[in-house]
């Protein structure tokens, strides 16, 4: 049969610490948490004052690390989830094998639920049409605006942006991250969606994303210089 718990009575405790002096000596924990009265009157004592301040810096400096702490895991993260993506584009060695790598690893560990990707290149491989828009495509419309501030745009894409990036997904998509790739000799458009509607916002950070495209670009980049994909 287990042990009942029951509450200590004042006096229990009252004689337990008569007994035992040096208690708060080893449990000074205990202090921060106790308001112990002094025999001020109305003022209130310089001692019991220090107190409210210790604990009120106490606590500011807890909450201060706690969220350091969570930034370092938040960070550890994300260099997990790069580490993994730049694993998986250096195993492709062709556009298929980068696209299906990029698929899988955005939603095993970045937890997207849509992916897509658009490389502004005249290109003559019909397998691959939906990969590939020409410069003159009039689907790159809806994408000027991020095109031309080479930056990422997150938050509820519109319907001809959903349509052009997601197809027959555009309607599940609530958010998403829109990418643009601008480099010497790949331009292009990342996109990753969720079907929730705060999983992109329009104010989060653009540092992640930016390295993400620039990882995924630099191996685009790499495979489009070999004859089979170059065509």
């Amino acid at each position: 049969m287990s042990e009942r718990k029951t509450a200590l009575s004042a006096t229990q405790i009252e004689e337990y610490l008569e007994h035992h002096p040096d208690f708060f000596n080893e449990h000074l924990n205990l202090l921060e948490q106790l308001s112990i009265p002094h025999p001020s009157g109305t003022a209130v004592s310089l001692i019991s004052k220090q107190l409210e301040i210790f604990r009120t810096k106490y606590q500011e400096l807890e909450n201060q690390l706690n969220t350091l702490i969570e930034i370092a895991r938040s960070n550890d993260a994300s260099f997990i989830r790069m580490h993994k993506l730049t694993l998986a584009l250096l195993e492709a060695s062709t556009l298929d094998q980068a696209i299906a790598n990029i698929d899988t690893v955005l939603a095993e560990y970045f937890f997207t639920d849509f992916v897509a990707l658009r490389i502004i290149k005249e290109h003559q491989d019909p397998s691959q049409h939906s990969l590939f828009l020409k410069p003159n495509s009039a689907d790159l419309q809806p994408f000027l605006k991020e095109l031309t501030s080479n930056q990422p745009k997150c938050g509820r894409p519109t319907l001809a942006q959903a349509k052009i990036l997601f197809g027959l997904d555009a309607a599940e998509v609530k958010s998403c991250a829109i990418i643009p790739m601008n480099f010497t000799e790949l331009e292009g458009i990342l996109a990753i969606g969720s079907r929730e509607e705060d999983r992109f916002q329009y104010n989060m950070g653009n540092l992640f994303l930016t390295q993400m495209s620039e990882v995924i670009g630099t191996r685009l980049i790499s495979i489009l210089r070999t004859p089979c994909n170059a065509r």
